[in-house]
């Protein structure tokens, strides 16, 4: 889980761990979540599964500040 500050809320993307299989190479579902104030506004569904935990926590993290924008 990665978190910043973004125009006044606090954003984070998550990196889902998916075991599917033991012989299946690990993969991460990313998600995003926006709080402030220590209060959830907005979380996502799936956005997507990648190979790298970064890659998800960054599309995580891309979701929440495209929300804020449209949004916040």
């Amino acid at each position: 889980m990665e978190s910043e500050s973004y125009s006044g809320y606090t954003v984070w993307g998550h990196a889902i761990l998916q075991e599917e299989g033991i012989l299946q190479p690990e993969r991460y579902a990313a998600s995003g979540t926006i709080t402030t104030g220590g209060k959830l506004i907005e979380a996502s569904g799936v956005l997507g599964h990648f190979d790298r935990e970064e890659d998800a926590q960054h599309t995580g993290l891309d979701w929440a500040r495209a929300w804020v924008d449209a949004y916040g």
